[in-house]
């Protein structure tokens, strides 16, 4: 049966996860483990620094630079600890976003509209990462500055499972699994690979085979089958 053409995000996600995103999840889980027998102390620098090359490659530097500059000016902003202002903050760098003049200025720096979305995609998600971390600096910032601290706010915002888009995790329990050092046993690790990659695997089937057979997408582009359907069809 063919695919819902109409699906553009997930079709979009698919592209790009073929092409470089799977495989920069590989390296990233190459270099935690790797930073773990090593260095582990170091883990949080290392995948941060991880993190970053990750975004220049696919973002570019000046893609990367808005990233970082959001980071920066949400920390500043913070450090008035007023939730208040934070949230203004946060809203105020999200509606730039959609400024005509913006737009077409950050669309000029890729050569294909897909590029420009991830960026738009990516900067809207670290938002919510900015956001998170400058309101938990806020709660208790002046108790524990040193775990609040603009280069963990950096190994939280460019930590790259979670970069493009999401799922979103708050910067307490980011902090504490980090921190947490827990013996290297190789048979656990690998257990809790195969596991994850099962997951993955059903998850995405059953969104392939959703694409498949309910045709959702379509049937929103598409008037008349909406117009001729009851209520309770539609319901």
């Amino acid at each position: 049966m063919p695919q819902d053409p109409m699906d553009f995000e997930w079709s979009y996600w698919i592209e790009w996860g073929r092409e470089r995103i799977l495989w920069l999840l590989a390296g990233h889980l190459l270099v935690s483990q790797v930073s773990r027998l090593l260095v582990e102390k170091y883990k949080p620098w290392c995948l941060m620094v991880y993190g970053m090359a990750a975004c220049w490659l696919l973002l570019g530097i000046k893609g990367f630079a808005v990233i970082l500059l959001h980071a920066t000016i949400s920390f500043a902003v913070a450090q008035f600890q007023l939730s208040l202002l934070t949230w203004l903050c946060s809203l105020l760098l999200l509606s730039i976003l959609r400024i005509p003049a913006v737009e077409e200025a950050k669309r000029k720096w890729y050569d294909s509209e897909n590029e420009y979305y991830l960026l738009l995609f990516t900067v809207s998600v670290r938002c919510l990462f900015c956001t998170s971390f400058s309101l938990e600096y806020c709660w208790h910032g002046s108790a524990q500055k040193s775990s609040h601290s603009f280069l963990w706010m950096l190994a939280y915002v460019f930590y790259y499972p979670m970069f493009h888009n999401g799922p979103l995790m708050n910067f307490d329990e980011f902090s504490k699994q980090m921190r947490r050092q827990e013996a290297f046993s190789l048979k656990t690790n690998f257990g809790i690979l195969i596991v994850g990659i099962i997951r993955i695997f059903f998850w995405w089937c059953l969104a392939e085979l959703m694409i498949h057979l309910m045709y959702i997408h379509a049937l929103y582009n598409s008037t008349p089958p909406l117009e001729a359907a009851s209520y309770w069809a539609l319901g």
